[in-house]
């Protein structure tokens, strides 16, 4: 369960406040995925960063099975978003020199070292996100549908309870960005994890059974209507 209680996040700009989000609250119950729209500048990646344990919030609570991360120390914090976590950003951000396979593995070299088992595994996800023939390949030898591709394989090294994505069709063709939003909803479904995706795309957004649109620092359930 993952669970958001009355979540504000105050920037101190010099002459006032600025307030981001304002009492914000969310739960989500593994399997379960949500879709946030919203316009640039409202809060969205701040959300997803607080949720991510990325950002403290300024108040409120954050639960991720039962466990804040804010009270772990730096060091709990840091293997909480490694083993609890996966992030998809908008740019792959894929280590440019390191093959697919590595850059897969990267996750488990902070938390015990490359098993076989964690190798089984990176290759599969590769297999199933249909990257099986470019494993020794470079990022800068793929297509950009196939580094975002590669981004979530290795998002989901850990299969973590919580996946993050932020923008994740942003940069792509409107063939990669299906694929990868189809990609990215049929591992959720075998993995049962919590998905939120935070989005401008209207489409990718309709394709989720829940959605909402950051407003005024809160959440407001219900699909976004296009002009």
């Amino acid at each position: 369960m993952l669970r958001a209680q009355s979540l504000r996040k105050v920037y101190s700009t010099g002459s006032e406040d600025l307030v981001v989000l304002d009492g914000l609250s969310l739960r989500l119950a593994p399997g379960e995925s949500l879709a946030i729209t919203g316009p640039s500048g409202c809060g969205k990646s701040t959300l997803l960063h607080i949720l991510g344990a990325l950002d403290e919030p300024t108040s409120g609570e954050v639960e991720l099975e039962g466990q804040n991360p804010f009270g772990l120390g730096t060091r709990g914090l840091a293997a909480f978003r490694n083993r609890k976590i996966g992030f998809v950003f908008q740019d792959h951000h894929l280590l440019p020199q390191c093959t697919v396979l590595e850059n897969v593995l990267v996750p488990t070299l902070v938390s015990g070292g490359v098993t076989p088992a964690a190798e089984e595994w990176a290759r599969g996800l590769l297999e199933r996100v249909g990257l099986s023939g470019r494993l020794s390949h470079l990022p800068w030898q793929l297509s950009g549908g196939e580094r975002q591709r590669a981004s979530v394989a290795r998002a989901l090294i850990h299969k973590p309870p919580l996946l993050l994505c932020d923008e994740p069709t942003g940069n792509l063709d409107a063939a990669s960005a299906r694929a990868v939003k189809d990609l990215l909803q049929a591992l959720h479904g075998e993995i049962r994890n919590i998905l939120i995706v935070v989005t401008h795309s209207l489409e990718l957004a309709s394709s989720f059974s829940r959605q909402a649109r950051l407003r005024e620092g809160r959440l407001e359930e219900g699909p976004e209507r296009s002009a």
